[in-house]
């Protein structure tokens, strides 16, 4: 029997996605926290700045690059306080035998993921 994946396992995955991303471009991390919708998952330095960063797991046929406005207002408005950047990391996941299907252990993904966005 085929196991599907709960949310988070999928924040989990999402996690390793970004989190591999910010290592590759050289953020150090000063704080993760993969518990699902604790926010921001991210506390990195790059560049002696810092960077606020918000994860979400977005299943096919929702769009990765959409996020909640009022949630990322108020993860912008805390990192002010701590003259940081804030950025928003949607990782859309879909089942790569067929999208309209469920994410499962036994079967194999696909990965969207453009990178960090910043909100200004």
């Amino acid at each position: 029997m085929k196991t599907e994946l709960t949310q988070q396992e999928l924040h989990n995955l999402a996690m390793n996605i970004v989190g591999q991303d910010l290592e590759e471009n050289g953020y150090e991390f000063l704080g993760v926290n993969s518990e699902f919708k604790t926010n921001p998952q991210f506390v990195a330095l790059k560049e002696k700045k810092l960077h606020f960063v918000v994860v979400r797991a977005i299943t096919y046929p929702d769009n990765p690059k959409n996020f909640d406005l009022a949630l990322m207002k108020k993860v912008k408005d805390h990192a002010v306080k701590f003259n940081a950047r804030t950025f928003y990391a949607g990782v859309g996941l879909a089942n790569s035998q067929d999208y309209e299907k469920l994410m499962v252990k036994e079967e194999d993904y696909i990965i969207n993921y453009d990178g960090l966005q910043e909100i200004e």
